[in-house]
């Protein structure tokens, strides 16, 4: 095994431990060190990055999306499952609004359609039915309002 501290190269550190190599990057930029970063995993790790919060705001809003959709129209189970349904909304609405930006925001404007197509295709194939709208019926204002759930008809 290789010792961690014997390394004198940020490029064979990020090979071994990678929140070291996070730690001595986050001091060299600290320290304006910029000529000894590690620069082609600094870029790696940001774009990453990037798509992990993209990945994440995505599932959250489908989550919403989803479970608004069996409360809203999945009356068979509503009574018993109305309150959990409500529940996993507001708590999916509590994380996605604690690590949304406006380009986050404006990601999930862009993949509006394709979010909301994915989670019909999970809701049909979970309750079998085919009664759900084939276009969105909330905004993305509305799907993030931790407040706001559809009136019962």
């Amino acid at each position: 095994m290789v010792q961690i501290s014997s390394l004198s190269n940020l490029k064979e550190l990020y090979e071994v431990d990678d929140y070291l190599w996070i730690q001595k990057t986050i001091k060299l930029l600290k320290e304006k060190k910029f000529n000894e970063l590690d620069t082609e995993n600094l870029i790696e790790e940001l774009e990453d990055l990037g798509r992990e919060r993209k990945n994440k705001v995505e599932s959250l809003l489908r989550q919403i999306i989803i479970h608004l959709l069996l409360l809203e129209y999945w009356s068979q189970e509503s009574q018993y499952n109305a309150s959990h349904w409500k529940a996993e909304i507001t708590e999916f609405r509590f994380q996605i609004n604690g690590i949304l930006t406006k380009n986050l925001q404006n990601f999930l404007f862009s993949r509006f359609e394709l979010i909301y197509q994915n989670s019909l295709k999970y809701t049909k194939r979970k309750t079998e039915l085919d009664t759900f709208p084939k276009k969105c019926p909330y905004s993305l204002e509305q799907l993030l309002d931790e407040d706001w759930f559809p009136k019962k008809s």
